[in-house]
C-alpha cells in the first residue's frame, strides 16, 4: 500500500505512512497528509474543518 498526500500528492517512502504524517476521516474516507501540509494546515485540522476549506 502506497500512501499519498491527499493535498499535494507527495508519496511516502516505503509501504506505510511515516510517523510525521497525519490523517483525517472525512465523509467516511481516510485522508493522509504529508508533514509539510500537516504543518501548514494544523489550525484547520484542529478545528476539524474539511480539507476542502483549507
Amino acid at each position: 500500500m502506497t500512501v499519498t498526500c491527499d493535498f499535494c500528492g507527495t508519496t511516502a517512502p516505503g509501504e506505510a505512512a511515516p510517523l510525521t504524517w497525519t490523517f483525517a476521516v472525512e465523509q467516511g474516507r481516510r485522508r493522509w497528509f504529508c508533514e509539510s501540509c500537516s504543518r501548514s494546515h494544523l489550525r484547520s485540522m484542529e478545528a476539524k474543518l474539511d480539507s476542502e476549506w483549507w
